[in-house]
């Protein structure tokens, strides 16, 4: 299959930059799946997990939320709010998000916060029961 330069960017670091055959995207109108010589498009993010398969090894998944990707026919660019390996995100944080969420709702001063913040909290529900039916597991909490 073909390669193509791929980098996830977020605002502490480089996450990943690397030659990839796939990436499978959580845009914020559904998933969607790059390959080389993808047509352009352009795309926010949704809260969710961010799957990168490269050649010879297992597919790399990443939690991603807020941001946007830009794919080109010579590769792929996501710019996230957040990334972090799926190994890095333990369930703990992951309760935090949605405590924070749901304290942005009930703390929303009118109705165009407030319902923003109930978008992002239904996206990080749904992100967690994504997360629980895949079979994939958030990081070990704190202590184990």
């Amino acid at each position: 299959m073909a390669e193509f330069p791929f980098e996830l960017v977020s605002p502490e670091r480089l996450v990943f930059s690397g030659q990839v055959e796939q990436v499978v995207v959580p845009g914020s109108d559904g998933e969607f799946g790059v390959l080389a010589g993808h047509a352009p498009v352009m795309s926010t993010l949704k809260p969710g997990l961010l799957t990168i398969f490269a050649a010879g090894t297992e597919p790399r998944y990443l939690f991603v939320r807020g941001g946007f990707a830009e794919a080109r026919p010579d590769g792929l660019t996501v710019l996230a709010t957040v990334a972090m390996p799926l190994e890095e995100l333990d369930a703990a944080r992951l309760a935090q998000e949605i405590q924070d969420a749901e304290e942005d709702v009930a703390d929303a001063t009118d109705d165009a916060k407030r319902q923003a913040a109930q978008e992002k909290l239904e996206q990080l529900r749904e992100f967690r029961a994504a997360l629980a039916q895949s079979g994939l597991a958030a990081g070990p909490t704190p202590g184990h």
